[in-house]
């Protein structure tokens, strides 16, 4: 099969943002592939959460993405996590699966501005704040 793949790396990508004492206190994580960027982990620890943090992390991970050449990212969700942050940060749910069991696992994409897309861009990110 690897004739059919892409020639081109898997590329990192992490964004992290420390407090005071230089502790991750967010972070972001994901792989950059065939065009696309995959978000494996956000996770924004409780203190930082509701100030756009969040936010900065995805914003700043896109832009990255774009930079090497991604032209769409995706993830997945749980319904007991952060399907409606994804989705008003311009993500769209394209597949569903009922699990775990009582919940349900949602696959979201996004195309990156510059690619053509004319949805607004979100603005990328300022270096990584110390709190």
């Amino acid at each position: 099969n690897a004739e059919r793949w892409p020639n081109n790396p898997i590329q990192r990508i992490a964004v992290f943002v420390r407090d005071l004492t230089e502790r991750i206190a967010a972070g972001l994580d994901g792989v950059a592939y065939g065009g696309w960027l995959f978000v494996n982990n956000l996770w924004v620890s409780e203190p930082l959460r509701r100030q756009g943090v969040g936010r900065a992390l995805v914003a700043a991970a896109e832009s990255e993405a774009l930079a090497r050449g991604c032209h769409s990212a995706w993830l997945d969700t749980f319904s007991f996590q952060a399907p409606g942050f994804y989705q008003k940060l311009g993500y769209e749910i394209f597949a569903t699966l009922d699990y775990p069991p009582d919940h349900r696992r949602y696959f979201l994409r996004k195309p990156l501005a510059g690619n053509g897309d004319r949805r607004p861009a979100i603005a990328p990110a300022a270096p990584s704040p110390r709190y």
